[in-house]
């Protein structure tokens, strides 16, 4: 009885084992793949992400495609300004009335709503361009470090030096007309572009440092000799904060639509991207958050 018992239960280990092996021969129990990452689709006209510890490329949409930049401009303006030698971030300009002028000519662009006859630092001016986005502030830059006897000839001498930093960054898609992105009808670049040149501005640790905060206050010395509080900056990327954003810097216009240049660390991936020509404000804060989320997914 035992004897047979045994019998039965090896036929029935042998049935077992035949048919497991037919079943991996056909390959009907392997394991099912996971899931493919998939491409988001966003609304900008152009997008790019790198990685940027590597360069490498993780997404990509018109990347090459010339746009108007609008106020993203103001990232190679400080970036110019950084790269100055011998800086010191402590030097007072003198707000000029060239600056007030130029404001009202534009009919009121974004502004730091500097007043004429302030002093204010480099420093201060490097918050007041990114934060707010201050025209102002952005030409009170140029004016300082471009060349020549007039405003006007210093201005034109600075946009020179945006266009050959951008040259030496390998920005072959871009041109500056501006230094605030208010375009003379050829201020253009690219959203591959605009990620180099967000990546080498991130290098700085002043950039870093005013990039990511998400409002400031300043105290300037007023004509009179007085300290004057200025009213709170407040950046105009919502983003910061969000899944490791860490800037860079958005940008808007009625014929750019909307675009942000961001950077992004978080579990010791870092990326770098932008969008350019989305159709809100709303849609260009989903587009980012979905290229964030795609370019960590595709770093190992």
């Amino acid at each position: 009885m035992i004897t047979g018992i045994k019998g039965t239960r090896v036929r029935r280990a042998t049935a077992v084992a035949v048919t497991a092996g037919a079943v991996l021969a056909t390959g009907a129990l392997t394991a099912a793949p996971a899931q493919a990452l998939t491409t988001p689709t966003i609304t900008a006209k152009s997008g790019y992400v790198m990685n940027t510890a590597t360069g490498t490329t993780l997404y990509k949409k018109s990347e090459n495609t010339h746009r108007l930049t609008a106020s993203t401009t103001k990232i190679m303006t400080a970036k110019v300004v950084l790269t100055q030698s011998n800086l010191n971030l402590d030097s007072k300009v003198t707000i000029k009335k060239a600056i007030s002028d130029y404001m009202v000519r534009k009919g009121y662009p974004s502004s730091a709503h500097l007043i004429v006859g302030d002093k204010v630092t480099v420093r201060q001016l490097l918050y007041g361009m990114m934060l707010p986005s201050g025209c102002d502030a952005a030409m009170a830059l140029a004016d300082k470090y471009g060349s020549g006897s007039t405003v006007n000839a210093r201005v034109k001498s600075f946009i020179s030096k945006m266009n050959t930093k951008a040259k030496s960054l390998g920005m072959t898609n871009t041109h500056f007309d501006s230094f605030d992105g208010i375009s003379n009808g050829s201020n253009y670049s690219s959203v591959k572009d605009l990620t180099l040149l967000a990546r080498s501005a991130m290098k700085s640790s002043t950039f870093r440092s005013v990039v990511k905060t998400k409002s400031y206050t300043a105290k300037t010395i007023a004509s009179s000799g007085a300290t004057r509080t200025m009213r709170t900056w407040t950046n105009t990327n919502t983003l910061l904060g969000w899944n490791g954003v860490l800037g860079v810097k958005t940008g808007s216009g009625t014929e750019a639509k909307y675009c942000l240049v961001f950077a992004a660390t978080l579990n010791g991936k870092s990326i770098t991207g932008a969008v350019m020509t989305a159709p809100s404000a709303t849609n260009r804060t989903s587009d980012v958050k979905k290229l964030v989320n795609y370019a960590y997914a595709r770093i190992s």
